[in-house]
């Protein structure tokens, strides 16, 4: 697990090209009329919107930390986040109130088709491997983008995120630190855990589930959606993290590839509670009118992450490979 700043990655159309030339110092930004044209959801303005943000975390190699606040880059980044925004607000608009969405996160279905089931049913060790190659654009910063959201909140909200995101940092030590056991995870999975590594290879639905944890972050204005973002990730992940450490061990993935998935079923069964009824519940009890901020950083959460798993098994059951660059089979040290 690296420390090192890494290198800027291979740009995926005029946007992209556009910002990483202007932050080499080699050229313009991108126009605005590239930022109306460009897709949405798709690989140009994501990685655009992705290298942005990344300056927020630990920046480019040959890049001046003082571009994270550069006025020009910020316009472009606004553009590209108001567009981003706009479709999630028109996409992902399910439920009506918080009460409702928890409810449907807390329903387990009796045969689910997620990409944990398939993982835990048929996945082979080629798929776990590009799954932990794809989430390792978060994993590697695990809980990093919710920090913005704590000088946000006050009271029971901020006590109760404190007290989980101390969990998430290893509750003081650093090798339980959960962006340290996934680099353990992608050890045993024979996956390089360079910070960066896999930028290039993923695919534009993963940078879409990371750039929405960021945009909430960043914006004072967004944190009742980012606190139910969160609430989303809690919930859901317990159950999922069972199924996925069965496919570990089912595939002789290795004792940290397991210890990841079990650590998090326990773990987020805690940490489920405290964010239901102390961070929802002090932020709604001090601000009631975020309430419909919160369902939309539920439903959100779902909706990129149902596209997510959608690009995966499409890809998977038409035995191909998810990623845009396949990983050297040859990494990997498991028999």
């Amino acid at each position: 697990m690296e420390h090192e700043e890494p290198g800027l990655p291979t740009p995926r159309g005029p946007l992209s090209r556009g910002v990483e030339a202007y932050l080499r110092g080699a050229g313009r930004l991108p126009r605005m009329e590239d930022v109306a044209r460009a897709a949405v959801y798709g690989e140009d303005l994501q990685l655009a919107l992705y290298v942005c943000y990344e300056l927020h975390y630990r920046g480019f190699a040959g890049v001046p930390p003082e571009r994270e606040w550069d006025p020009d880059l910020l316009r472009v980044r606004a553009a590209m986040e108001h567009r981003f925004l706009s479709a999630l607000r028109t996409d992902a608009r399910v439920h009506d109130s918080v009460d409702e969405a928890l409810a449907a996160l807390l329903v387990e279905p009796v045969e689910g088709t997620g990409v944990s089931y398939f993982l835990r049913d048929e996945g082979e060790l080629w798929h776990l491997r590009e799954y932990a190659a794809q989430r390792s654009l978060y994993h590697l910063k695990e809980a990093d983008p919710h920090a913005w959201v704590l000088p946000r909140l006050w009271g029971r909200a901020k006590a109760g995120m404190a007290a989980v995101e101390f969990d998430e940092w290893g509750g003081g030590r650093a090798d339980r630190v959960h962006a340290r056991l996934f680099a353990d995870l992608m050890t045993d999975l024979g996956l390089d855990t360079t910070y960066g590594r896999y930028l290039d290879a993923a695919s534009a639905e993963a940078l879409v589930t990371v750039n929405m944890m960021s945009l909430f972050g960043l914006h004072r204005s967004l944190r009742g959606a980012l606190v139910g973002h969160f609430a989303t990730v809690e919930i859901t992940s317990s159950p999922g993290s069972r199924r996925l450490a069965e496919a570990m061990r089912r595939n002789g993935a290795g004792p940290a590839a397991e210890h990841f998935y079990d650590e998090h079923v326990e773990a987020d069964a805690v940490h489920e509670q405290v964010v239901r009824h102390e961070v929802i519940g002090g932020l709604l009890e001090q601000e009631p009118h975020l309430a419909p901020d919160v369902a939309f950083g539920i439903d959100a959460t779902e909706f990129v992450e149902e596209r997510f798993g959608a690009r995966l098994l499409a890809d998977w059951r038409a035995s191909r490979s998810s990623l845009r660059e396949p990983l050297a089979r040859e990494a990997t040290h498991i028999s």
